[in-house]
């Protein structure tokens, strides 16, 4: 059953990774949550799967003319500091706490995104 679960994950993962929707946020609560893994090797795996999402998916975009590459220094310069600061963090955090953060933030993305639903549908 949990080899079922770890490939249904995959999928689900990269499904809406491949959408652009950000796979971790739904892979990261499905392994802490079902599988009981650790915050950090949640966060870890999600990491390195995100990578062979990642290639494909820029691929398919690339493809298809999705991808502006203006000012992409600047993100990817950003991206990159914060990575940087964002993993030694969470290497010295205790799990709990990696785990109530990630929390935080999935409530405040959800009500974020109610919020521009509901605006859209007024307009």
């Amino acid at each position: 059953m949990n080899i079922f679960l770890q490939i249904l994950f995959g999928v689900l993962g990269g499904f809406f990774g491949g959408l652009g929707m950000g796979g971790g946020t739904l892979l990261i609560p499905l392994l802490t949550i079902f599988l009981h893994f650790d915050q950090q090797l949640s966060q870890g795996i999600n990491l390195l799967t995100f990578l062979f999402m990642a290639v494909f998916s820029l691929y398919i975009h690339s493809k298809n003319n999705l991808i502006v590459t203006k000012n992409i220094f600047w993100i990817i310069l950003g991206g990159v500091i914060f990575a940087a600061i964002g993993a030694f963090l969470a290497t010295v955090l205790p799990s709990m706490i990696l785990r109530k953060c990630f929390g935080v933030f999935l409530s405040l993305l959800a009500v974020v995104e109610f919020i521009k639903a509901v605006k859209k549908q007024k307009a």
